[in-house]
């Protein structure tokens, strides 16, 4: 097989020189003495030799060399007796896995390799094929996840079970970093706790008796002593683990990370093959130090970074023979981690950016010119691996620098295209995680990870408001803690910096895969990414129920940071070379990716329900619209396949113990092997796409679909070409024609967007708890410090103890303050913010821009919806209180735009699924209860909020009404009547304070009212009455209930309700103009449930209330008099008047003078208007009753079919049904009705 580099092919074969009569032409520019003195220089016969003996030395040349080379290979080469020879004190194979046969116990996952496990039951325990009688032994486990295990040694004798592992029984010992704790029968503190990315050193002496383990390469101190030992005894290493829970081995079939002098590895290592590979690296390290002269015939020292590889036919043939036994070596994962990356590291140990160390490149030309394509294949993942492995598993340490280290060494391996074309194709996403490569993980050890000396000095919120949250900008801050915050915060600015850096290299390994302009050997870099990351969204999508197999959500928030970074990067330079496209500001998804098919999006849910079912329904919508015409087989083949997934997603729902024993579900292995690698791929994929239409300037013509796998998709397909739209075919007519930018980052963005739907929020939302640890502890260290200050001298005791809390809590704080610095650096900093709400203004603007397409917006993701709520949620929840929301650029704008969504689409037609429908309906009533997102419904065109309002009043199915209710609770609370206070007033005992809270009651107009009534549901007028009978009933249901004062039910009062209600009536009947105002009072009055003494009630002028002077408030407000006689008469007479009493007069700290004389105006006016309304009413004869109820006259009309009923029937009718009493006809509006004069 030839090798292709440097515009020449050629093969390892064609080096070699036959005979003398091929020397002349092969050596061509040098003579034989330069020839043998350049390959002397490079193959020394032995390094003792002086110059009088190189005097001697026999020519060397072309013909020679391979014979000499092979001398020089042989010699320090153990014999092959040596090579048999078995260590003493070890048995079993010399290559030390994992016994997947009879040494395990309950349901494990093992790799392929044998070395990385997963627990799949409640406490499964494997042991090692090999065991040891004698002598010091060692190997390492790699942990993956921190939670519990159990690691260590066992004999043979020891018998496992779900219960019990290793450690449990006499003969096995263990260390447990998650409990912190040393296991053999009994249990006994020891050690430090461990976190994913640690190593843990597994140690015996068999000579001692002795076990001890370390933890990153330092000791933890002796574990176990006088250990059992003798005839029949020999420990196998062992390891017992709790579900999900993973680790991978080193027994020696890679360098110990960390090597203890004096203990082996239970794996040989390599050693006949390291002096070989650590030769042929010395000799290609000669010849990039030594320059022929062919001018002065000599040899010249020269710098290796400075060596190019020029094609000269003496050095490619030295380097030929060298790559002859060089090459299959390479293959070996032991020899390419310990030779070849230490290789390369070391040339990158100068510092200076990537590009300034060419001889990276020069050297992986060399490998594709030299190598056979499956050496270097083999050679390449290999290195990756091991990158992978150590750039995940390296201690943190203040300046990062073992991170940044092997990712510089990552990006100048990726800076090759050949090398980073066939990485991306076959390693980087098939064999490899490479998300892991974007991952800063979270020291768990503050003192270990240097963040003492980083951040020195260490902050807490000492100020609290009055509900317990963190003052942002304390008044009375003292100059020691403004000293202290100001020193935390430069700590927490260096430590931000560092990170910074790690950060870069990150974006630059994502900017290289995202290159789209290396098309010389090949497609682009960018194209296969996109192939290979849409198939990476797919196995997390389709996996939800499967823990084990999915990213992890750490790894995910990273990766979408950086990915968001890298193409706004590329966003904005084609931008700048395109000015008419789209900024990455204005950024968002056209709605045709949405429904053309060229963009796989799954099983996930679409708002309008299953694709398939789509397709059939709107097929005359994409037609007229979009020019996209669904062939009626592609239609049948797409409902199969809704099928065959209603199938497989029932099954995958099974017990998940099932499947696993009955070998149906692929074997996970995410969190097994320490390089995330993995032993089956998910190929699921269900892609469709669109055949390559030209769009010509007469009426387009209608394009078919047809299915397309996402890795069989061209750059063609996505970007198009020749009047091919690519991703962008069937734009509609609403959609604008502008460029917005290459099509390829439109997916990419798409896919960012699915990202944060599947794992990102959910870890935003988890990390948030070491904040609130900090929160918490600094709360309960301010309350031990009041106590100490109240404590009296003489109880030296109490003294004592609090003192030890004030010290464990504020080292508690030392520690928590310092991670949570590292986490709002990694996660929570003001850049990562910004992300977030770049996130989500692109989530907005997307589905503006889809529900301009009319029906065609049924089509789009729910996911959509679901991130532009969540990240909203995230920004206003998660972050820091410094990074405040106010600060974000067009904050108030982006607030109204939600707000208008919130409010149009949860009642949206178009969206059918109850789940998204029920998050929308939540989303909005979180919406109205803050100031800032309150005032941004205010901000709402009218008509829009008038249409919130007509659906939130209105009959509907498969809705709870409680989270209606609560709603418009909201939007009728705020500085509107009587509410100026943050707590309830029964519950406050101190003066209000204005809470200055938005209110949409000065919003509802007397035409929204008139309009709102007469809707085919519950109208506002009749909600209105039954709230207030219900709440000013004597002795009803709710009364009780207040009365009971029951835990959980202290807010539940007359008060907020009755005020509420009132609020509403004065806005519509004070306030409003006098032509409504008339018209107000007729719906109310004629309503049925309207009862004059519920308003009288208000005002304490009810049936029984005496005297009609002011009763004391309810609640505790009450206790302030005289105690009341204590008899059972009094008693009840008491209970009585508070059950009657209740007067918005009592309430003087809350209801204005002015607010109370509007009421009394209301109340003189309704009691006006129903005393005419009753003069002029005319006695009812039977045909004008109601036909249902026969207890009220006719007063409403329905359309279309024109009968007649009450009110009142109609309106508890349509809460639950549609249709009409009497002809079962769609009830689609209610108007009121009045008896002709003539009739």
């Amino acid at each position: 097989m030839s090798s292709k580099g440097g515009g020449t092919a050629l093969t390892r074969r064609n080096y070699r020189l036959a005979s003398d009569m091929d020397k002349p032409r092969t050596t061509g520019i040098i003579n034989e003495k330069l020839l043998s003195d350049y390959l002397h220089r490079v193959f020394p016969t032995s390094s003792r030799q002086g110059p009088a003996v190189v005097s001697l030395r026999k020519p060397l040349g072309f013909q020679d060399l391979e014979a000499h080379l092979d001398r020089l290979l042989l010699e320090g080469e153990p014999t092959e007796e040596s090579k048999d020879q078995t260590l003493e004190g070890r048995l079993g194979p010399l290559t030390v896995v994992l016994d997947h046969t009879s040494g395990f116990e309950g349901l494990l996952f093992v790799d392929d390799d044998l070395l990385g496990v997963i627990g799949h039951s409640n406490f499964s325990s494997i042991r090692a094929t090999t065991c040891v009688y004698k002598g010091k032994w060692a190997y390492e486990v790699l942990i993956s996840s921190q939670g519990l295990m159990q690691i260590g040694w066992c004999t043979l004798n020891c018998r496992f079970n779900q219960e019990e592992g290793v450690g449990d029984t006499p003969d096995s010992y263990a260390y447990d970093g998650n409990r912190v704790r040393k296991w053999n029968v009994t249990t006994t503190n020891y050690g430090k706790s461990w976190a994913a990315g640690d190593i843990v050193s597994c140690l015996i002496d068999l000579d001692e008796g002795t076990i001890t383990f370390c933890l990153n390469g330092q000791s933890l101190g002796t574990a176990f002593s006088d250990i059992k030992m003798g005839p029949g005894v020999a420990y196998f290493p062992a390891i017992s683990l709790s579900f999900k829970e993973s680790v991978a081995f080193n027994f020696g079939s890679r360098p110990l990370r960390y090597p203890v002098e004096g203990y082996l590895p239970l794996q040989n290592p390599p050693t006949a093959d390291l002096l070989k590979a650590h030769k042929l690296l010395g000799y290609i390290k000669t010849i990039l130090s030594t320059t022929i002269d062919t001018q002065e015939e000599r040899l010249v020292e020269t710098e290796c970074s400075s060596w190019k590889l020029h094609g000269e036919p003496t050095i490619l043939v030295t380097l030929a023979h060298i790559f002859n036994h060089f090459a299959p070596l390479m293959c070996k994962v032991y020899l390419v981690e310990d030779v070849l990356m230490n290789f390369l590291l070391g040339i990158l140990e100068g510092g200076g950016s990537v590009d300034e160390h060419p001889l990276i490149q020069q050297l992986l030309d060399l490998f594709w010119l030299l190598m056979e394509d499956y050496e270097v294949n083999e050679c390449l993942k290999q290195l990756m691996m091991s990158l992978l492995r150590a750039y995940r598993f390296s201690p943190i340490i203040p300046d990062l620098g073992f991170q940044i280290h092997y990712l510089r060494l990552t990006t100048a391996v990726l800076h090759h295209e050949k090398s980073r074309k066939y990485l991306l194709s076959n390693v980087l996403f098939d064999v490899l995680r490479s998300v892991v490569f974007f991952y800063i993980k979270t020291p768990l050890r503050v003192k270990e990870a240097g963040l003492e000396e980083l951040i020195p000095t260490t902050w807490w919120p000492t100020r609290f408001d009055k509900e317990g949250k963190d003052e942002r900008e304390p008044k009375d801050e003292s100059a020691d803690e403004r000293l202290r915050r100001r020193a935390y915060e430069r700590g927490c600015q260096r430590l931000k910096k560092r990170i910074e850096v790690v950060e870069e290299l990150q974006v630059q390994i994502l900017r290289l895969m995202l290159n789209n302009k290396d098309k010389g050997t090949g497609e682009a870099s960018r194209y296969i990414f996109l192939n290979k990351f849409r198939k990476f969204l797919q196995e997390n999508a389709s996996n939800r129920g499967h823990p084990t197999a999915l990213c992890p959500p750490e790894y995910m928030v990273c990766f979408l940071h950086r990915l968001v970074t890298a193409v706004r990067s590329y966003w904005d330079e084609g931008k700048r070379m395109s000015p008419g496209c789209v900024s990455s500001e204005e950024a968002y998804v056209p709605p045709q990716l949405f429904y053309n098919g060229k963009v796989d999006y799954f099983d996930l849910q679409r708002l309008g329900g299953l694709l398939s079912h789509l397709k059939k329904t709107l097929k005359d919508d994409l037609a007229s619209k979009a020019n996209i015409v669904i062939d009626p087989a592609e239609i049948q083949a797409s409902s199969m396949d809704d099928l065959d997934e209603d199938e497989e997603s029932g099954a995958a729902q099974r017990p998940f113990g099932a499947a696993a024993m009955g070998g149906a579900l692929a074997r996970p292995s995410w969190l097994s092997s320490p390089t995330l690698g993995r032993a089956n791929r998910f190929l699921s994929t269900a892609a469709v796409s669109i055949m390559t239409p030209r769009r010509p300037l007469a009426p387009p013509e209608k394009v078919k679909i047809r299915t397309l796998a996402v890795e069989q998709r061209t750059e063609e397909d996505i970007e198009g070409s020749h009047g091919n739209d690519g991703l962008l075919l069937g734009r509609p007519l609403e959609e604008p024609d502008q460029p917005i930018t290459e099509k390829s980052l439109l997916e990419i963005l798409d896919g960012i967007v699915m990202m944060y739907n599947l794992s990102v929020h959910q870890q935003l939302g988890k990390m948030v708890v070491v904040a609130d640890d900090v929160h918490e502890y600094a709360i309960a260290l301010k309350d031990t410090e009041e106590k100490i200050a109240r404590c009296p001298s003489r109880r030296a005791d109490i003294m004592e103890e609090l003192q030890k809390s004030q010290k464990v809590f504020a080292e508690k704080l030392n520690h928590l303050s310092r991670r949570l610095a590292w986490i709002n650096a990694t996660i929570y900093s003001k850049e990562k913010m910004l992300d977030v709400y770049w996130l989500l203004r692109g989530c907005i603007r997307t589905v503006e821009h889809a529900d301009n397409t009319g029906s065609l917006f049924a089509f789009a993701p729910e996911f959509y919806l679901n991130v532009a709520m969540n990240s909203y949620s995230a920004l206003k929840n998660y972050f820091s209180p410094s990074n405040c929301m106010d600060q974000l650029p067009g904050y108030e704008e982006t607030l109204t735009q939600l707000a208008a969504i919130l409010a149009k689409h949860f009642a949206d037609p178009r969206i059918v699924g109850t789940d998204i429908k029920d998050s929308l309906m939540q989303a909005l009533a979180s919406y109205v209860c803050y100031p800032q997102s309150l005032r941004a419904v205010e901000r709402i065109p009218e008509e829009q909020r008038v249409a919130m309002m007509r659906n939130l009043l209105a009959p509907y199915e498969q809705r709870p009404w409680a989270q209606t209710n609560w709603i418009l609770v909201r939007l009728w609370r705020g500085c509107g009547f009587g509410y100026r206070y943050t707590r309830l007033p029964h519950l406050l005992k101190t003066k209000p304070e204005d809470a200055n809270l938005p209110s949409l009651q000065r919003d509802l107009s007397i035409a929204s009212f008139q309009t709102l009534s007469n809707e085919a549901g519950w109208p506002l007028g009749s909600l209105l009455n039954q709230v207030l009978n219900r709440v000013t009933a004597e002795r009803n249901l709710f009364d009780r209930v207040v009365n009971l004062r029951l835990p959980g039910l202290e807010s539940v009062d007359h008060y907020p309700i009755l005020v509420a209600v009132t609020g509403i009536l004065v806005r519509i009947l004070v306030d409003g103009e006098r032509p409504g105002v008339s018209r107000a009072a007729a719906v109310l009055l004629s309503d049925p449930c309207f009862q004059l003494h519920s308003i009288q009630h208000l005002l304490g002028e009810g049936e029984g209330s005496g005297s009609g002077a002011p009763p004391p408030p309810p609640g505790p407000i009450l206790t302030a008099g005289p105690a009341a006689p204590n008899t059972a008469a009094a008693a009840a007479a008491a209970a009585a008047a508070d059950r009657k009493h209740f007067s918005l007069h009592a309430y003087t700290d809350y209801i204005s003078e002015e607010e109370e004389r509007k009421v009394e105006r209301m109340l003189s006016f309704l009691t006006e208007e129903s005393q005419q309304a009753a003069a002029s009413t005319a006695p009812t004869s039977e045909e004008d009753l109601c036909p249902i109820c026969y207890a009220h006259s006719i007063s409403a009309i329905f359309r279309p079919c024109s009968h007649k009923s009450c009110k009142a029937c109609i309106n508890q009718h349509l809460m639950n049904n549609k249709d009409c009493f009497f002809c079962k006809a769609t009830i689609t509006g209610v108007d009121d009705y009045s008896k002709p004069a003539g009739s």
